[in-house]
């Protein structure tokens, strides 16, 4: 059996009958690491031993009858920006090296206390910008693995981890998970809390996950979710929604699409527009068009500005002290951040409130909005990260989203389908990305 090949729920399922051991799947998972790290180049940071003592831990508390976790045994990506105990956590910036955190993050202490492994740190974008990182495609090493989560998704794609952890300020968890083809979905803002993850724009920071089934990505992002004092953001006396549980079932009604092709659809690439002329033919009278107001067209402005003059004020301290480490691209938005009125940063935030307003609007109408997670295909060169911006919308309202992996580009490389859906309705997105992924899949057979 290749257990490294194993879903989180199947995994999570032979681990607790007793049909394999922790230590075994992480074994199988660092064989793949060993084979094909060495040209992808998706860890940061990866202690063999590290992992198997975990492993080890977890299989002795398992014969000793102690409880178990949903996730007991299960090894897991951390991207670098987020804080792990006694291991290295550098920010993909040569500003941060050498640095060790004492604590884990809030999200990795809700794993780990599910039983999670923390397999070893991803390879970020330097501080979670457009700089890339080392990692490559795993599909073809030529192109981009999309970014900042770059490594948590070419992990996953490449069989290295059933699932792994990043964040999205604009597109970097969606985008990565287009371009290498798996399943990433970003929860609604608010859910998972971000305290020790690295603060770039707390009005946009939010954390997502990489899969390669639905199901998987539901309870991974669910163990996570939770209240901390320490992230305003968070949702006071949150009980975590029963994401996989909702996942499971099958939707009460045919679901409803919205089909939105947004402001910026002359971005999109022949493959893309084939590709959901196909889809949108599949659904029939599932699927309609529908066509945003012009409220929506001044998003990409306001996440710019409210990106920059939040990291002009978490920044300020790299820029004032590590300035020489910054790239242009990084330089540049902070130098605008800073040139940022207080009326324009305002105004920009206030849009959220509007845009929510009509999304839940539509919502009524559709289970899911129907949109491309990227322009197209992964690009040729490693000296980007591949255009964001069919995130922007949505990571600017705080709605959750979902990339599929569905079609395919003239390079054979993958193209991802994203799913929209309303603010704190994950479990219902959740729901529907799994039909609509089987249901096209078994159209394709």
């Amino acid at each position: 059996m290749a257990l490294e090949s194993l879903g989180i729920c199947q995994a999570v399922e032979l681990l607790s009958g007793g049909n394999v051991s922790a230590l075994e799947l992480v074994e199988d998972c660092l064989k793949r690491v060993d084979e094909y790290d060495p040209a992808i180049m998706a860890w940061a940071w990866l202690d063999p031993d590290y992992a198997k003592r975990q492993a080890e831990a977890l299989d002795a508390a398992r014969r000793s009858g102690k409880p178990t976790g949903r996730l007991h045994g299960i090894p897991i990506g951390i991207k670098d920006i987020i804080d792990t105990a006694l291991v290295p956590t550098e920010h993909g910036s040569e500003v941060f090296k050498g640095r060790l955190p004492k604590t884990d993050a809030a999200l990795v202490d809700r794993l780990r206390q599910q039983g999670a492994i923390v397999m070893g740190k991803t390879v970020t974008a330097s501080l979670a910008t457009f700089m890339p990182g080392k990692t490559t495609n795993p599909h073809n090493h030529a192109h981009t693995p999309g970014g900042s989560s770059s490594g948590s998704a070419a992990a996953v794609a490449s069989y290295m981890v059933p699932g792994a952890v990043g964040t999205q300020t604009n597109g970097s968890v969606i985008r990565p998970a287009s371009f290498c083809g798996t399943v990433g979905y970003k929860p609604s803002y608010g859910l998972i809390p971000r305290h020790g993850v690295l603060k770039q724009s707390p009005f946009l920071d939010q954390v997502g996950v990489f899969t390669r089934l639905v199901e998987d990505a539901a309870v991974l992002a669910e163990v996570m979710m939770s209240h901390h004092p320490e992230d305003d953001a968070t949702l006071p006396h949150l009980t975590p929604p029963p994401l996989q549980q909702i996942c499971l079932q099958d939707p009460p009604l045919p679901a409803k699409f919205g089909f939105v092709k947004t402001a910026i659809w002359d971005q999109t690439e022949d493959a893309t527009r084939q590709g959901f002329e196909e889809i949108v033919e599949a659904l029939g009278d599932q699927v309609e068009e529908v066509e945003l107001p012009s409220e929506f067209d001044s998003l990409w402005a306001n996440l710019k500005t409210i990106n920059e003059a939040e990291m002009a004020t978490w920044y300020s301290h790299i820029y004032r002290n590590g300035r020489k480490y910054l790239d242009d691209v990084t330089l540049a938005q902070i130098e605008r951040g800073m040139k940022t009125v207080v009326p324009d940063y305002l105004d920009a935030m206030a849009h959220r409130t509007r845009a929510n307003s009509i999304l839940e609007e539509l919502f009524g109408q559709y289970d899911a909005l129907l949109t491309p997670a990227a322009p197209g295909e992964a690009p040729k060169g490693l000296e980007a990260t591949g255009n964001p911006a069919f995130c922007t919308p949505w990571t600017f309202c705080g709605v959750p989203a979902i990339s599929l992996p569905l079609l395919q580009g003239p390079n054979e490389l993958p193209i991802g389908v994203q799913l929209v859906g309303d603010y704190l309705d994950d479990g219902r997105l959740l729901r529907t990305a799994r039909w609509l992924h089987q249901h096209l899949l078994n159209e394709s057979d």
